[in-house]
Formats: C-alpha cells, structure tokens, sequence
C-alpha cells in the first residue's frame, strides 16, 4: 500500500485559458494529508474553495466544468490529468481566473511543474479505488467500460463521425509511461467545428499554439505530431482527468470507445456510486459484528420515528415535513406536498414572502429569489420522494449533485413556487435521480435534475 503524496514546494505558472481567453497564474501548493485537491479563486472576494469532486461538475460542453454556489472552475481536465498520473494526492490550486492556462494544449508542462516541485511522501495511507464489479455506460455512439484490475489501465478507441483518424491504444498508467506517453499530447478539434465553437462562447484563447486542427485529410499544428497516434493518447489524458473527479486514484481498466467529457463524467459518477455502496456496506458490517449499533439497540435507545410518509399518504403539512427533513429556519423550502402520485412523482409549494431572510442582501431594493436556493427546493422535494419511495423516515436522503440546472425567470417576493419532481431512476434503494421543475403563475422559472443517495440518519455525523 503506497502512502499520500503532496508537492514539496510552492510552484506556479501564468498563461492564457483556452475558452475564456483569459490571462491566469496558476499556483500548485502543498498540502496535508487527507485534504485531497482543491481549487482556491483567489481573484473573488473570500477565496472560495471548491473540491475536486465530481458532485460539483455542472458543464460538460468540450471541457468539464466544476462549480460550487456562484464560483466556478472551467476546463479542469488537464490539470487533474497531471495531478493524477504524477501520483499526487494533496495539493491546493490558487487561480486569479475561472480557468486554468491551455499552455501547448497538453499536460506536460503540468507535469514539468509537478516535477520541479517535487514530491513527499506523507503519513497517511493512500485511499485507492479498487473496482470490484464491472460498471458501463453508453452515450449515443459512445461507450465506456470499466473492469476490475490490479493496475490502472486504460484502452481506447478514437475516431471521428466520418470514420477518419481511427486510433486505438492501450497502456497501464504510472508516473513514468503517463509523463513519457500520454502528458505530451496535445487537445485537437475538427475544423468543420471552429465556427459553432465561437458561437458557444468556446475557444477565444486557441490557436494553433496549443491545438491541433483537423481539416479532412491535413492536420495544421505549428508544430509535427508529438505521436502518431496523438488523438487517442489525448483522449486518454482526458479520462485519466476526468475520472480523478472521483476524488482518489484508482484500480480499474476502463475501455473507452470515442469518450469525451459527458460520458466520462457518468463513468465517474458510476464509480462514486459503486464505491459509496460498497463504504455503506462495510459500516454496517462493521456495525453488526461490534453490536454496539445494531437496529437493536437503536430501538431501544430511542423511540421509533413517527411513520409520516404512509403509502397511502399523498400529501403532508409543514409538521409532517419538518418530521422528515433534518433542515430548519432559515432552511425549510418546502412549505406543503399537495400530491404524490405512485411514490413517484410529487408536487410541492414554497411560498415566497418578502420576510426571507436572504431579500436583505438579494437584492436590496430589488428583492429575487437565489437560482441556488430554487435547486435546494427541489432538492428538499425529491429527497422527501425518495424517502416516501422507501418508506423509511429514520432515513435521511443526501444530496449528491445537481445536472442541467437553467434559470428562465426571476422568483419575487409574493411568489408561489410550485416543485414538481419526478423520479427518474432508483437503484437498490440507495440511489436515486429525479427531474425537477419550478413554475410560478404557470410558467418556468428554473428547472435540473438531482442525485441522492439514502443514508442511515446516524450516519449523518
């Protein structure tokens, strides 16, 4: 068992951001160990922090964006890469900008970084993902499978829609064969593409300095191919950053057909579920065989939850709801469920008045409800469908992540915003995916769709 590593000493880099075009200094920092990687904006006022986890991915439009309240981070993918195949487990990221430099459009001059600042070995016992059953996904014509293995190896296909530039490659990932074999390459677009990029507010700081072009049978790149594969080895270098979202290095051969963000993401999401479970399942086999904590007990200890969500039950008052939600003053965004249909749709109402504590400063003068909290209402809502799902209110569902949340009108004081969720996926009783709309008067104002998992309500510290 290899122990955590972090860098030895503080090292930075300055360049321009691919997609917002923006002029950033980048600064890898030591770290202790168990602190994992953290991003720090030190250009926004308090230097908000996110972790490198992939509950806060929110975009996955040709780079894979994490955010966190109004802080966002975009295009982490190199960064991490690097990070994961130098074997560095602790670490803090200081940015003066959203987005980390493209630099020459690859990894390696993370890696040359890294390497400059050298690596320390810590006390603490590295956490590894070790895959033990087969996970897969699918995303139109893509696919990706992950297979248990004693290494982390990673094959893949790559090619585009008219059949051209077919590359495939399969390596074993360490920091020797990722610095030499996969750093080095550079990220690349089809030209036909350069045009609806612009359009998408994408690409502002590319160039043929840090990308390779495709253009039917040519490739335009200031300099020749690193390799003559480099597409596919790029593609690797991509997963290898998407999947350290997990949070930890991992054991597994994952095999990828044409991946990209979006489909790496839900790999990685599968990953966090099955290892989740697996976390679940050791505490209560740990639990059982201590008997200190055992169902036993806890019935003895205290008295039975009161039964609030009955199947039959299709609607619940604000004491019923504060029975099955843990949240209090200033935190309740659910007032009433006026319907639940098949344990697996719900209607709820959250009356906006102007004696929120948030319209002080939300705006003064121009009170609007925060997007953030519109996703908490939702939140609130699918977590108490989950829970009638089960029928369990000594439970406590957790929220995991938010996907395609859009804001289309301002809340106002006076509102009456109605939650509609609709679950979507459920597996094991443990995890579940609903869709959430918001509407007032009608008309919706805010929509997206949540991740949960159940919990013991013990487990909650």
């Amino acid at each position: 068992m290899m122990n955590q590593r972090t860098i030895e000493r503080e090292v930075s880099i300055k360049g321009k951001a691919l997609h917002t075009g923006d002029e950033v200094r980048l600064t890898f920092k030591p770290a202790p160990a168990d602190h994992g990687v953290v991003f720090r904006r030190i250009d926004l006022y308090g230097k908000p922090e996110i972790r490198s986890d992939v509950s806060f991915v929110t975009e996955l439009v040709r780079s894979t964006t994490i955010s966190s309240g109004y802080t966002k981070i975009h295009t982490v993918e190199h960064v991490l890469s690097a990070l994961h195949g130098c074997a560095i487990d602790n670490v803090v990221i200081e940015m003066d900008a959203s987005e980390p430099p493209i630099l020459d459009g690859s990894a390696r001059p993370f890696v040359e970084l890294l390497q400059e600042a050298g690596a320390v070995e810590q006390d603490k016992e590295q956490v590894c993902f070790e895959l033990t059953a087969p996970v897969s996904v699918t995303r139109g014509n893509s696919s990706i499978v992950a297979l248990p293995c004693d290494t982390f190896r990673v094959s893949c296909t790559s090619a585009d829609d008219r059949g051209t530039h077919t590359q495939h490659l399969s390596i074993t990932i360490d920091p020797e064969s990722y610095a030499r074999d996969i750093a080095p390459a550079r990220t690349f677009t089809v030209y036909e593409e350069i045009e609806e990029l612009l359009k998408l507010g994408k690409i502002r700081g590319g160039s043929l300095e840090n990308a390779v072009v495709i253009k039917g049978d040519k490739i335009l790149s200031k300099e020749p191919l690193r390799f003559k594969d480099e597409f596919v080895r790029h593609k690797i270098l991509d997963i290898v950053g998407d999947i350290f979202l997990l949070g930890m290095p991992v054991k597994a051969h994952i095999i990828a057909m044409r991946p990209g963000h979006a489909i790496n993401s839900e790999l990685t999401k599968a990953l966090a579920a099955q290892w989740l479970e697996r976390q679940n399942g050791e505490k209560a086999a740990a639990t059982a065989k201590s008997g200190k904590e055992s169902r036993a007990a806890k019935a003895a200890a205290k008295p039975a939850a009161p039964a609030v969500i009955r199947p039959t039950e299709n609607s619940m008052d604000i004491g019923a709801i504060l029975e099955t939600l843990p949240h209090r003053y200033p935190f309740v965004m659910i007032d009433r469920i006026l319907d639940i249909v098949h344990g697996e749709e719900l209607t709820a109402i959250k009356n906006v008045s102007i004696n929120e504590p948030y319209f002080q400063g939300h705006f003064p003068g121009t009170p609007v409800m925060p997007g953030v909290l519109q996703v908490e209402a939702m939140a609130q809502a699918a977590g108490i469908l989950m829970l009638r799902k089960i029928g369990d209110v000594a439970k406590l569902a957790f929220f995991m992540s938010c996907d395609k949340v859009k804001f289309r009108k301002p809340v106002k004081p006076g509102d009456q915003l109605v939650v509609r969720v609709k679950l979507t996926k459920f597996r094991a009783n443990k995890i579940g995916i609903a869709a959430c709309e918001c509407k007032v008067d009608g008309h919706t104002v805010s929509s997206g769709e949540v991740m949960f998992t159940i919990m013991e309500s013990g487990d909650a510290s």
